[in-house]
């Protein structure tokens, strides 16, 4: 399936919303708010502060996570009368840690264009700005609120390479450091606050040293961490090591046996196998002595 982006027909139209200084927001968004028939918003009342300072007058419509399995039969068949419709979410750009994916993939299942519009989100300034390697980076948005969920997701995290962008609400921050410095060890990172508005502040250290004033903090975060730069070999380690690595950090044997055959690019079955069968000839023969 292909897309024409720009051959006239009605398409659905994702819109980037300034993340705080509303001077943020780009002049092809203004021009596209202007031309979409009606607009798809998370909150209308913080959309309409946005439309009200540039005079525009728009029809919205409310669209927002608990609601998208029902207007995406409704979007598509305002599509489907020759409507265009904009979407957008009270800040940043639609999809990412937004609502908006059921929305677009329906649209897309049914042929009808989705378009993009490039514009504010809030990881870029605070990966460009974190003093932080930028290249390769993970965005990976928010963690399970759940602290023994959100360890195992770091868990499977932790022997990446790669710089790892976070979401974070301000009443986690200080149990979700704590997590991170448990799970990933004492890594540099950035911690953003307030991206683009006045009290815009950035912090900068190891998670050790910004757990101590986690608490003091006000704001939505983004959380830049270092990736893994331990260089370990994990082809050295036969698969009992390798599985024992992750059961001695506190993983279950079933997820230990996941991230195993995910860093080995093998089979979850063949890595279960061999190791049941080597911890039973481990056992056979200490009870043969």
């Amino acid at each position: 399936m292909s897309q024409k982006s720009y051959d006239n027909s009605p398409s659905l139209y994702l819109i980037p919303t300034p993340i705080g200084n509303l001077d943020d927001i780009t002049i092809r968004s203004l021009n596209t708010l202007k031309l979409v028939d009606f607009i798809l918003c998370e909150d209308t009342r913080e959309t309409g502060k946005l439309l009200n300072k540039y005079n525009i007058k728009k029809r919205l419509v409310s669209c927002h996570e608990f609601n998208e399995e029902k207007v995406k039969d409704y979007v598509v068949s305002e599509l489907k009368k020759g409507l265009n419709i904009g979407l957008v979410t009270d800040q940043g750009t639609p999809i990412i840690s937004d609502p908006g994916y059921v929305i677009v993939n329906y649209v897309v299942s049914n042929g009808f264009n989705v378009i993009s519009l490039p514009g504010a989100t809030a990881f870029v300034p605070a990966l460009t700005c974190s003093g932080i390697s930028p290249s390769p980076f993970l965005f990976y948005g928010f963690l399970n609120a759940k602290s023994s969920k959100q360890k195992r997701e770091l868990q499977a995290l932790k022997t990446l390479k790669y710089t790892m962008i976070f979401y974070e609400a301000p009443h986690r921050l200080s149990d979700t450091l704590g997590n991170m410095l448990e799970v990933f060890g004492d890594r540099y990172i950035s911690i953003s606050r307030e991206i683009s508005k006045i009290h815009e502040e950035i912090y900068r250290n190891k998670i050790s040293e910004l757990i101590k004033i986690s608490d003091t903090l006000k704001g939505e975060f983004v959380l830049i961490v270092e990736g893994n730069h331990d260089n370990v070999d994990y082809s050295e380690l036969s698969i009992q090591e390798h599985i024992k690595l992750y059961l001695d950090d506190g993983l279950s044997e079933k997820d230990a046996i996941k991230l195993v055959a995910k860093e080995r690019n093998v089979a979850k079955s063949v890595i279960y196998k061999e190791y049941h069968v080597g911890k039973w000839f481990y056992e056979a023969s200490c009870g043969s002595r």
